[in-house]
């Protein structure tokens, strides 16, 4: 999954870009707590980066990145 993907979902689920330093962006959401660092532009990122973008984002990452051969 590419970075471009998580911040096309994130922006999709209200996130807003708060800023960004070097390669990072950082979202932040108007209701869920916390924020949101998306490393960009990446083609591939590593699936412990994107299980941790989605869990600060309050998703089930086994349900919406959709891993066959994964126990759900």
């Amino acid at each position: 999954m590419s970075s471009d993907e998580i911040i096309k979902r994130l922006e999709q689920d209200k996130w807003e870009c708060v800023g960004s330093k070097g390669s990072h962006r950082k979202f932040k959401h108007p209701t869920k707590p916390g924020h949101v660092i998306v490393p960009c532009p990446r083609k591939d990122l590593p699936i412990g980066t994107v299980r941790n973008i989605f869990r600060q984002a309050g998703w089930d990452w086994r349900i919406q990145y959709a891993i066959p051969g994964l126990p759900a």
